[in-house]
């Protein structure tokens, strides 16, 4: 396992991470103990940065993955949590005002029985952008009442998340220097859509430590094909099934291929997949450990084409 440096955090983190929306059953349901196991196995393999939401599974996987984390020595993992989206009766809501920003951490410090939240985030701050007070309410309230919860030790490091790239931009440019220290972005350094790259430059210069999340664009590239509720578009979804058969073919599962590329650039220190399954996470780090097929990487691509960085709204 290789550990790069994220952002000027001071803290190193694996390449590959462990996220825990699965535990909270929200692509299927779970064994919960097998889901507990599987955070053992992440850990075993290197992993060492565990990042999970009240909003997955309505607040099931924090419970989860605190069954699984009173079992480990807290030095071991780099737990991440976030605020701002939430969850009740199968109904997704948000709030993000800055009171219950510091509700919800000291919540979340609850269900997953710790003391200290090393990462804690605003969770896909677009639905803030629609709601009242805007993307400048974020700017105003909630990482300021996060930042008072940094000063007085109980947690490390403030960040950000979002599928829309330019909404994080325009949150770290109206912030106090060094306010927003991570973002966490996903489905955009993958095989079908690497607009990450475009922004490396950018968090780079604000010193802004970057994670990476959904190698497989939440299913697109597998072999299983998307769940029905995947929000990208018809032709994209039929690329990307035709980039699978291809690697099928080729006898190389194009699961291994987006993993490997999803971390083989030093540049984005960690990348987040997310299974209850620990087979899953053995069979992921065995892809990793292995070199890339970069001339097949180019053929996907290809066959891709023009659906190349084709993106959707959050959901």
């Amino acid at each position: 396992m290789q550990y790069r440096k994220l952002g000027q955090t001071g803290l190193e983190v694996s390449a590959l991470s462990f996220g825990a929306s699965s535990l909270g059953g929200v692509f299927h349901d779970i064994d919960e103990g097998r889901a507990v196991e599987t955070v053992s196995v992440a850990l075993e393999g290197g992993m060492n940065l565990i990042d999970v939401s009240p909003y997955y599974g309505h607040y099931r996987a924090e419970r989860v993955l605190g069954r699984a984390l009173r079992q480990l020595p807290r030095e071991r993992y780099i737990l991440s949590t976030k605020v701002g989206r939430y969850g009740k009766d199968g109904v997704n809501t948000w709030d993000y005002s800055g009171r219950r920003a510091q509700e919800s951490v000291f919540e979340s410090m609850e269900r997953l029985g710790v003391e200290h939240i090393d990462l804690i985030h605003v969770h896909d701050i677009e639905f803030q952008a629609a709601r009242p007070g805007g993307l400048q309410l974020v700017v105003d309230e909630t990482l300021p009442a996060l930042a008072e919860l940094k000063a007085k030790g109980l947690v490390s490091h403030v960040g950000i998340t979002d599928l829309q790239l330019d909404n994080l931009r325009w949150v770290i440019d109206h912030s106090p220097a060094g306010m927003v220290e991570t973002v966490l972005n996903f489905c955009h350094y993958c095989l079908c859509d690497d607009a990450l790259a475009d922004h490396l430059d950018y968090f780079e210069a604000h010193g802004i430590g970057l994670i990476n999340a959904s190698p497989l664009s939440m299913g697109l590239l597998s072999q299983r094909g998307v769940p029905a509720w995947h929000p990208a578009p018809r032709p994209l979804v039929e690329a990307c099934e035709r980039a699978a058969r291809y690697c099928a073919q080729r006898g190389y599962p194009i699961e291994k291929l987006a993993m490997q590329f999803a971390v083989s650039n030093p540049r984005v220190p960690t990348t987040l997949f997310s299974s209850a399954n620990p087979d899953n996470v053995r069979r992921n780090l065995e892809y990793i450990a292995e070199p890339i097929d970069w001339e097949l990487v180019r053929q996907v691509q290809d066959i891709i084409g023009p659906q190349q960085r084709v993106t959707w709204a959050n959901t």
